[in-house]
């Protein structure tokens, strides 16, 4: 890069400062002195160490102003922009023009407009500070400072380091003395799986075992630190692979443990350990805890399967700054592949695992092949009507909402606000009501007996699509289940009786009633007057289906196995992802002046976390 700044070819000013959700949004106005611009300027955030930590996306840009952003929880490498001091740089190709300096009227604004986003249980903060360089005596430098601290008073709690032998070791000090201590036990004895550390040195110690020893296959392992089997969309593409025979090119394992709920013996972990370290392609369903603080091999591919097609609950990073966000690195941060229905929902995953949009692929659900399968419906069908009679010859409407509480174990829903009465006097003879909890709730639906002939809970119906096919109207709130039940063509109403203290407690990632395809209604007397006037608002269901499907057809498994597994996914996508990774390593390889050879280092790592839990 050539340092032409002192030239004063342009100047650079900050006019305005914007921020939506974690993207920060930078309005800036372009002086010419001396320079005529044949291509748009460029804009890096530039660290002390002269490396380029992010380039902002051009939003527009005119003659004389530009308007830029960066999302600064994922500005182009699976990562949040590290800790450092950053310069707003404008470039023009090889050229670094000029510094951006802050309008005078926006300087008091500075501190209002730098931001903490609270995260870990709310004991640490990522903090993005803006501020003007006191260094300059003409100017006004803006500076960009994130930073990641912790809650004040850290205390390691009694018996944190019991039995390792330096019970007072602060915990972040000797992060090299604890790896010796434990590599020199290993020496000696099996290595014991009592903590964070001791798993990620048994696996390290596993990867290099196969190292030199080789597979004669390249391994798959399906996992899951959520359910006990296989399913969903793991099970499809596990079943069709075998269906074409190419299961045979590749050693399949399975990990199957429930971790959230249930605590892991020493021997589980070593068998799970060693199957991960082995593994070429590691397939997911959900979060995996375990991969928040283990880091894999980076030559490990990992495929995120996620279960969900398309809800309106914000999750993962898409919550970030709100209570349950993950940490600046967690599970979703390994993630080579993720899958979306269509390429016009991609960023709605992209943000939940904060990596890049590219990475996200329009394959479709693999769940979706049994459930679109006619064959397969129609034998459904027959099921569901002979073990429900009762809703032979009447109108099905499916009552499923999600739950509320913060996890499993407070997850209920407010029975009280349903009208048993007005329900059952609306059904008549023309309905019938199944009601569908989420499968946290425990607690039955407390259905009155009189109204047995005509509700029922079918709870302990194990798949809520089969269910779908007998339905005639659902009624929900913020789930995924409208993602299948779209396909069905048929009405849905969202009783959405919380929607201001479910947008702040759990928060939406797009506008909710712009987005739901159907009526939304505040109260139970406001639903049954929905139904009973047949108010829909029907039309809303193609515009979704258009929008969250690129493909409708029983092929998402063979996309999904081609695309992902074996590699060979249409040249579209492969090139975006090739020009998003090139760009990236541009941004690496440009040198600032003065140059200075400093390695690209996170910062944020889940070795820091781990030096957090010991």
């Amino acid at each position: 890069m050539r340092d032409l700044i002192d030239k004063k070819l342009l100047c650079a000013t900050v006019t305005d400062i914007k921020w939506r959700d974690t993207k920060l949004i930078l309005t800036i106005e372009i002086d010419f002195n001396d320079f005529s611009a044949d291509e748009p300027l460029s804009f890096f955030a530039v660290n002390g160490n002269q490396i380029a930590r992010v380039k902002f996306d051009l939003i527009s840009f005119g003659t004389d102003e530009y308007v830029i952003e960066t999302d600064v929880m994922r500005p182009g490498y699976n990562h949040a922009i590290p800790r450092g001091s950053h310069h707003i740089v404008v470039c023009s190709g090889e050229d670094i023009l000029a510094n951006c300096v802050a309008s005078p009227s926006i300087v008091d604004r500075l501190a209002d407009e730098s931001r903490t986003f609270l995260y870990n249980s709310r004991s640490r903060a990522y903090c993005i500070s803006l501020f003007v360089d006191d260094e300059s005596d003409t100017e006004l430098p803006l500076v960009m400072h994130t930073i990641s601290v912790r809650e004040a008073g850290f205390s390691v709690k009694d018996g944190a380091f019991k039995g390792l032998g330096w019970e007072s070791m602060p915990p972040l000090a000797q992060k090299k003395k604890l790896a010796v201590k434990f590599a020199r036990r290993a020496l000696h004895k099996p290595l014991p799986i009592r903590t964070n550390a001791h798993k990620i040195l048994f696996y390290k110690e596993q990867v290099e075992r196969f190292k030199l020893n080789p597979q004669k296959k390249k391994t798959i392992l399906f996992m899951s630190e959520q359910n006990k089997a296989i399913t969903a969309n793991q099970k499809a593409v596990y079943e069709r692979l075998c269906e074409r025979g190419d299961d045979k090119q590749f050693k399949i394992l399975f990990s199957f443990r429930s971790t959230v709920s249930e605590s892991q013996t020493d021997s589980s972990w070593r068998g799970f350990l060693e199957k991960l370290a082995m593994a070429d392609i590691v397939i997911l369903d959900d979060h995996a805890p375990v991969m928040d603080w283990l880091v894999l091999k980076p030559e490990t591919k990992v495929i995120q399967l996620w279960h969900a097609g398309a809800g309106f609950k914000s999750s993962g990073y898409s919550r970030w700054g709100n209570k349950g966000c993950p940490s600046t690195f967690s599970c979703h941060r390994q993630y080579t592949y993720g899958i979306a229905g269509s390429a016009h929902i991609a960023h709605f995953f992209s943000e939940v695992w904060g990596i890049d949009t590219e990475r996200v692929l329009p394959t479709g659900m693999p769940r979706m092949d049994e459930y679109l399968n006619e064959s397969y419906r129609e034998k459904k069908k027959k099921e569901l009507l002979d073990r429900f009679p009762v809703c032979r010859g009447k109108k099905v409407i499916l009552f499923a909402p999600t739950y509320r509480g913060k996890n499993r174990a407070s997850a209920h829903y407010p029975y009280e606000l349903i009208d048993f009465d007005s329900f059952a006097e609306l059904c008549g003879s023309e309905y019938v009501v199944l009601f569908k909890m989420h499968p946290w709730v425990a607690d039955p639906v407390p259905i009155p007996e009189e109204y047995s002939d005509i509700m029922i809970d079918v709870g302990s119906y194990p798949n809520i699509n089969d269910l779908f096919y007998i339905t005639e109207l659902l009624i929900t709130d913020y789930s995924s289940n409208i993602f299948e039940y779209s396909l069905m063509k048929k009405p849905m109403l969202f009783f959405a009786y919380d929607e201001i203290q479910y947008s702040f407690s759990r928060g939406f990632h797009r506008p909710y009633r712009e987005s739901a395809p159907g009526k939304v209604v505040s109260d139970f007397a406001s639903l049954l007057r929905a139904i009973r006037e047949k108010d829909f608002e029907f039309e809303k269901v193609q515009e979704y289906v258009d929008l969250h499907f690129d493909y409708i057809d029983t092929h998402s498994s063979d996309r999904v196995i081609d695309w992902l597994i074996f590699d060979n996914m249409p040249d579209e996508f492969r090139k975006k992802l090739e020009d998003k990774t090139n760009d990236y390593e541009y941004i690496r390889s440009l040198k600032f002046p003065p140059e200075v050879d400093v390695p690209m280092e996170l910062d944020f790592s889940c070795e820091e976390e781990l030096e957090e839990q010991l």
